[in-house]
């Protein structure tokens, strides 16, 4: 089972650029981390992170559709239509090591991806970072995608992550509800489910008073682990990688050059 090299269809080359902001490493690539967003969140909040790398890593953030540039884009509502097709967009971009990482619903995203390389097209990534999710078969979803607009987005709310003014402008809102209905109808109809293991490294991180996923919710990855598994408790809230941003970052980086 191989970390890299795959050739694929130029149909899947052409989705890479509609799925992923591609922030190009400035040397020759030696690796490449992928960021999944959480819910309601897209590739702009993770930004900062396309140039804090070292000069070998290419950083790519997943730009889910109907929002942004992708604005026109059909919604997708549920966890295995968005893991088959962000699979499907990554393959082109197999040919040096990949590491994942998902935030909250991304966490989730990037163990399917992860199970769908593997099983689908014999690719092991370097290695999958969770953060501020709970594991598979520890998942409680909720099921607020089924209650009004005023509800979802006071959910969007205590969880933070999303720019106030998305939620508070009625144009903004009327924009980009869809979006973020499609995204917490993922997050209440996934889950729980078996603990599919990875054949890779898996580290997790969670904010110290995060309020709906307890260090001891977040420790339970380990038993998507087959091999090595470290968790990393930071201060803050569900949104602790914000304030942390250099401590997060810098761990991630650390363990990049050390695993591919």
């Amino acid at each position: 089972m191989s970390v890299g090299a795959h050739r694929t269809a130029p149909s899947a080359a052409a989705d890479s650029g509609r799925w992923f902001r591609r922030y190009r490493a400035t040397g020759s690539v030696h690796r490449r981390l992928l960021v999944l967003p959480h819910a309601g969140g897209s590739a702009s909040f993770f930004h900062a992170w396309g140039t804090a790398f070292d000069p070998g890593t290419e950083v790519l953030v997943a730009r889910y559709p109907g929002r942004h540039d992708r604005l026109t884009d059909p919604c997708v509502d549920s966890m295995k239509e968005l893991a088959d097709q962000v699979t499907e967009a990554l393959l082109p971009l197999l040919d040096v090591p990949v590491t994942l990482f998902g935030h909250s619903m991304g966490a989730s995203l990037a163990h399917e991806v992860a199970l769908r390389l593997r099983d689908r097209h014999g690719v092991r990534p370097a290695a999958l970072h969770v953060s501020s999710r709970r594991p598979p078969h520890r998942l409680n979803p909720k099921r607020v995608h089924t209650e009004g607009d005023e509800a979802l987005l006071e959910e969007v709310r205590r969880l933070g992550g999303t720019d106030e003014a998305l939620l508070t402008d009625p144009d903004l809102r009327e924009i980009f509800l869809p979006a973020i209905r499609a995204d917490f109808t993922i997050v209440g109809t996934y889950g729980p489910r078996r603990a599919a293991p990875v054949d890779c490294p898996v580290y997790a991180y969670v904010g110290d008073q995060d309020p709906d996923v307890p260090v001891a919710e977040m420790s339970a990855w380990s038993d998507v682990a087959r091999g090595a598994f470290r968790l990393d408790v930071l201060p803050g809230g569900h949104f602790y990688l914000v304030d942390r941003h250099d401590v997060l970052v810098g761990t991630v980086s650390d363990r990049l050059l050390a695993d591919g």
